[in-house]
């Protein structure tokens, strides 16, 4: 999946729905990139949901590197803020779901559920990297 894909909305939906609490449920690119997002939310709300999640990401990269065991692997985030919870797993090579439920979600239901939809679409949760196209103008 290298842009946004309606088909895998409804996968989205699926898991606000059967998770209590949850409120939005977005896919992302490493860098940040909106993939695909829960219809509630809007177009705005989801390309500043992905940016700050795939921040929350790369803090989470560096901290492992530096205090981990040096791969640099990330399995998952959890932010609790004032309102609410973000949630935050690898969903497959370059990919990430992101979830935001209400602050008194079930931590250990919302884990579950994005689990098992890894599980199931993971390997269809991809972003490769993106390749500088090289410049068309003479040196």
């Amino acid at each position: 999946m290298t842009t946004t894909n309606p088909s895998l909305e409804w996968l989205l939906e699926d898991l606000v729905e059967k998770t209590p609490g949850a409120r939005y449920a977005l896919v992302l690119s490493r860098d940040g990139l909106r993939l695909c997002h829960t219809a509630e939310m809007t177009v705005d709300q989801a390309d500043q949901l992905a940016a700050i999640a795939a921040g929350f990401q790369a803090l989470s990269h560096g901290a492992s590197v530096e205090f981990g065991d040096g791969s640099g692997g990330v399995r998952q985030s959890m932010t609790e803020f004032h309102g609410g919870l973000l949630f935050i797993v690898e969903a497959g090579v370059g990919a990430h779901l992101a979830v935001l439920t209400a602050d008194d979600a079930d931590v250990g239901l919302v884990g579950h559920n994005m689990d098992e939809m890894i599980e199931q679409i993971g390997a269809f949760l991809t972003a490769p990297p993106r390749v500088a196209r090289p410049s068309s103008r003479p040196a």
